[in-house]
């Protein structure tokens, strides 16, 4: 049964990370997929972290919100696409620059979700 949850929990979340993907990729273009990946690295980092402190946290809300959402929500392929179509264009330091940059700022952002986690937890924990 717990199996079936994960999968229902994954494939709603996912519809969700999926619409809110497409909607910033449609609002802010190029940039979309960056917002997109950068946004995911600090969710996911925050998700993780917080429930591995959270003694009674659902394996079926995590999985849901991790693999679901964030794994819709963030793109890997259209990162690369995008570096890729700058090469093509000739744009060879905008390809690096967008390649190295967008990863640096990605292990930034995972850093930050995992401090902004661990202070959310604390605060939950002192509170009883």
């Amino acid at each position: 049964m717990d199996t079936v949850k994960n999968y229902l929990s994954v494939a709603f979340f996912a519809f969700w990370g999926g619409l809110a993907r497409y909607g910033l990729t449609e609002a802010f273009s190029f940039y979309g997929t960056v917002i997109a990946n950068l946004l995911g690295c600090f969710l996911l980092a925050f998700l993780t972290y917080f429930f591995l402190r959270k003694s009674n946290s659902r394996a079926w809300l995590t999985t849901g919100l991790g693999t679901g959402f964030v794994g819709a929500f963030t793109t890997f392929s259209s990162f690369n696409l995008d570096a890729f179509k700058l090469l093509l264009g000739g744009q060879n330091f905008g390809a690096l620059l967008y390649f190295t940059g967008t990863i640096a700022a990605g292990f930034l952002f995972a850093w930050a979700g995992k401090q902004a986690a661990n202070f959310a937890a604390g605060k939950l924990l002192e509170r009883g």
